[in-house]
């Protein structure tokens, strides 16, 4: 029985659900939604913060600042509290309304950007808001996950050798990407440990982050309107494009079968299903399969959820 003293002790890393009895897909989905945080952001904030903390960068007085489009908020909000620390966090009005409640219930402030920039979208308001606080106040400590290598270094040193131990015959691994954190610290450790493991990239219509055109994305999580700094594609072996409705009507299938999962989870698996169904025929098929969902549905309930949020952006109740 687990005994902690802090919420950021606890995650449980080995749940995997079969995907194969529940959507007919080939596939292992790694759920990483289970601990006090809500997500697999919790593991990127604590390795930030405390690579923030040995540098003497984080002091008492400090002011932790970032943006974020929900789930590292979440996460920071909870190790600040935790810590003593006050959090901003920055966001857009693409974020959840669950998120940003739970950010405020545990202590943090939250700055909503409307705006978007000409160029760089909502993202690049945000970072500008973000900048513009660090230049009036020196506070403010801005970790940056966007350009930060303790948020790819805590994937991997904890998600990719998770993944390994539990599948050493594992054969393709798709990541979805955001910040690129989860992406390129698993792509590294692969890279280096198991080259033979494929790593597929799972993104969002109208990301920048792959060099495609810009589009309106409803969804937080994954893509991005400017393209992260820690990407490297030297590491990843594919890249997959979901359009926004074929990831909702992953969501609504998972969900109509007891599996409640969040936008990001649902773009992750309809990338990686439609991934497996192009391999060519008479080619060699792909053997273990894992992808990663980064949190779960609950917050998702005022928008990927709701009949009639999906209707107004989408067209129907259930795309």
């Amino acid at each position: 029985m687990p005994i902690i003293s802090a919420p950021y002790e606890f995650n449980e890393d080995r749940l995997y659900v079969d995907l194969a009895p529940v959507l007919g897909i080939p596939l292992h989905l790694k759920c990483e939604g289970f601990n006090f945080a809500g997500s697999i952001k919790q593991k990127a904030a604590l390795e930030m913060v405390e690579a923030a903390e040995k540098s003497g960068r984080l002091g008492f007085d400090s002011i932790l600042v970032e943006s974020s489009s929900g789930n590292l908020g979440v996460a920071l909000s909870m190790i600040a509290a935790s810590r003593g620390y006050r959090f901003v966090c920055v966001t857009d009005s693409r974020c959840n309304p669950a998120t940003r409640q739970v950010m405020r219930a545990l202590g943090a402030e939250v700055h909503t950007v409307s705006e978007p920039d000409p160029v760089d979208g909502l993202l690049g308001a945000r970072l500008a808001h973000v900048r513009r606080l660090c230049a009036e106040d020196d506070r403010y400590l801005w970790l940056n996950q966007y350009a930060n290598p303790d948020n790819w270094g805590a994937h991997h040193r904890l998600t990719a050798p998770e993944i390994a131990e539990q599948f050493p015959e594992l054969d393709v691994l798709f990541v979805g990407a955001g910040t690129a954190g989860t992406l390129m610290g698993c792509a590294r450790w692969f890279k280096e440990h198991r080259p033979r493991v494929r790593i597929v990239a799972v993104d969002a219509v109208g990301s920048v982050t792959f060099g495609g055109p810009p589009g309106r994305r409803l969804l937080p999580g994954l893509g991005a309107g400017v393209r992260p700094q820690i990407l490297d594609e030297s590491f990843i072996d594919g890249v997959v494009l979901v359009p926004e409705p074929d990831a909702l009507r992953v969501c609504h299938r998972l969900a109509a079968r007891g599996f409640l999962f969040g936008g990001s989870t649902g773009t992750v698996v309809a990338g990686a299903a439609r991934w497996l169904d192009e391999r060519p025929p008479g080619g060699p098929r792909p053997g273990v399969a894992v992808a990663i969902a980064p949190d779960l549905g609950e917050r998702y309930t005022d928008t990927v959820y709701r009949p009639d949020w999906v209707r107004e952006h989408f067209g129907s109740d259930r795309p």
